[in-house]
């Protein structure tokens, strides 16, 4: 009985989650083609969708399969004055092109989470996310800020010193943030619960129901297309 309630609650929980991916897929598409005009020749996301196996180019950006990460993206001089709070990029982009823009500033959680970033072009006026300690190389350009190489700040001593509860370890959470993630062997609230999450049971179904809304969702759009 428990573990069919656990199955329920687990497929719930996919079907929930694979929702969401989706919807965020879909928005970050959007902002590929939020500026007109194509990828720059010679700008970094240029040069990383060519050194990239499968990358290929969407409109500004880099994108990679499967799942259609953007890996790049390039908003070079677009006249863009704030950033759309609702857009959701992810751990796999790792280039980010945002001088030449009018942008006052950006808000405080929006590069969390983006732990691949190793390259960011801001406007003159934005400095680098997390300080100089956040980056290997910042240097300061006529036209605005480039911050190389992004930096773990989980081993830095004195005030910036990450301190994590017992059986859980620091882990870098994109430039200037960090995590406290459990410990091989614990798990629960504040890593207090020893044993392992039942990966194989959950990412089976998750990949079970993500392949059904897969399908379901192209027969859809397929009987949409033929309608028209």
């Amino acid at each position: 009985m428990k573990m069919a309630v656990l199955c329920s609650v687990l497929v719930m929980s996919c079907v929930l989650m694979s929702c969401v991916l989706m919807i965020r897929a879909q928005e970050e598409v959007e902002i590929c083609s939020q500026c007109p005009g194509s990828l720059r020749n010679g700008s970094e996301v240029a040069r990383l969708c060519t050194g990239t196996p499968e990358a290929e180019v969407v409109g500004r950006c880099c994108v990679k399969p499967p799942g259609g990460n953007i890996i790049g993206l390039d908003l070079w001089n677009c006249s863009i004055s704030s950033l759309d709070s609702g857009l959701h990029l992810t751990a796999a982009i790792a280039v980010m092109d945002l001088s030449q823009n009018p942008l006052q500033e950006l808000r405080q959680d929006f590069f969390q989470g983006l732990t691949g970033l190793r390259y960011l072009a801001l406007p003159v006026n934005i400095s680098c996310p997390g300080g100089n300690e956040s980056w290997g190389n910042v240097e300061r350009r006529s036209d605005g800020w480039i911050c190389q190489d992004q930096q773990s700040t989980c081993n830095v001593t004195g005030d910036l010193a990450v301190l994590c509860p017992e059986n859980s370890l620091c882990a870098p959470d994109g430039p200037g943030y960090t995590q406290c993630v459990c410990a091989a062997g614990f798990t629960g609230y504040k890593c207090m619960r020893e044993g392992s999450f039942p990966t194989l049971m959950f990412f089976g179904i998750l990949s079970s129901v993500t392949v059904t809304l897969s399908i379901l969702l192209w027969c859809t759009q397929r009987k949409k297309v033929k309608s028209l």
